[in-house]
């Protein structure tokens, strides 16, 4: 199916536009004065586009490559008008962003492995890491899904009291030991926990701090190895959690902590108040790691399967 045939109904889909309403509304109105008065595609124009989306949070290095495209494009067709143009980025960017995603993800989903599927979440504080992890384990439990949370972030007690209202909320259970104790000690209790109970997802929250990589990546290591004793293939999976609202900002805590882990998927939140969508589309190609998840409103079901189509028609729909 091509993608302007795409048929997107749904609730999902109309607070996907509204969430990305401010990004939409700021990279469409670039993108008109870009055009403004000219016919047809020549170098001025690139020239004001590649502006248009570095501005746009999308980062330099994918720019490049949307340019490329555009150019090889009207090379090949010799004359491409500024009103097609629109189109021309939705398909080169949806282009762009199959080449980092498998399929099309409808719904929350997980792999079938032997025993609890074990998420370790990591992120800098404030990026809405301990949100996330609340708004997965609702709509896990939703799903009929037994959920365990891991309160493995022991560096700060308003974290252990943050994850323990969102474990209220979603109403699953919860492993706490008290503030400054041994993180992989919390990790390894949630995991014996889990097993006992016969969990079918684990989420494991861990501290956020940057100032030292090296602790960083020694902390995450150890907790790895100490889940390890417990169900054998832990962590499944290892979900970087990213504000999209601070734009490049995003770009450098994906770099340190791909550095300091081995990251699997990525959730980039707070779309709803910003500018900056454009920063998924950046980070999805640079860094070659799947966008699982984006959150776009407060809702419980505001954190949302990423869908690269979705994404893409919310970001360039133009109104009628």
């Amino acid at each position: 199916m091509s993608f302007f045939k795409r048929i997107f109904s749904s609730e999902k889909k109309e607070t996907l536009d509204k969430g990305l309403e401010k990004s939409k509304t700021s990279f469409l109105s670039k993108l008109s004065k870009a055009v403004a008065g000219k016919s047809r595609v020549d170098d001025e124009v690139l020239d004001d586009l590649e502006e248009v989306l570095v501005t746009s949070d999308v980062g330099v290095e994918t720019t490049l490559k949307i340019i490329e495209r555009i150019e090889a494009r009207v090379a090949r067709d010799k004359y491409v008008n500024t009103e097609e143009l629109n189109g021309i980025l939705r398909e080169e960017i949806a282009g762009l962003l199959s080449e980092t995603e498998t399929g099309q993800a409808a719904e929350l989903k997980l792999p079938e492995v032997d025993g609890p599927y074990v998420i370790m979440v990591v992120g800098v504080n404030g990026v809405g890491k301990t949100t996330t992890i609340g708004k997965l384990a609702y709509q896990f439990r939703m799903q009929g899904k037994k959920v365990v949370l891991g309160a493995a972030d022991t560096f700060r007690a308003a974290a252990i009291e943050q994850l323990e209202i969102w474990a209220d909320r979603a109403e699953v259970p919860i492993v706490k030991q008290n503030m400054g104790s041994d993180p992989a000690s919390v990790a390894f209790d949630t995991l014996q926990s889990a097993v006992g109970q016969g969990a079918d997802v684990v989420l494991i929250d861990t501290a956020g701090r940057l100032h030292n990589k090296v602790n960083l990546m020694n902390e995450l290591s150890k907790v790895r190895r100490v889940m390890q004793k417990v169900v054998p293939d832990a962590p499944h999976e290892v979900l970087l959690v990213l504000d999209g609202s601070t734009g490049q900002n995003a770009f450098e805590q994906a770099r340190q902590f791909t550095k300091a882990t081995e990251v699997s998927s990525l959730a980039v939140t707070k779309l709803d108040g910003t500018a900056k969508g454009g920063v998924v589309i950046g980070i999805s190609d640079q860094f070659q790691i799947p966008v699982k998840y984006i959150g776009v409103g407060e809702g419980m079901e505001d954190l949302q399967v990423f869908n690269k189509y979705e994404f893409v028609d919310s970001f360039f729909k133009l109104e009628n």
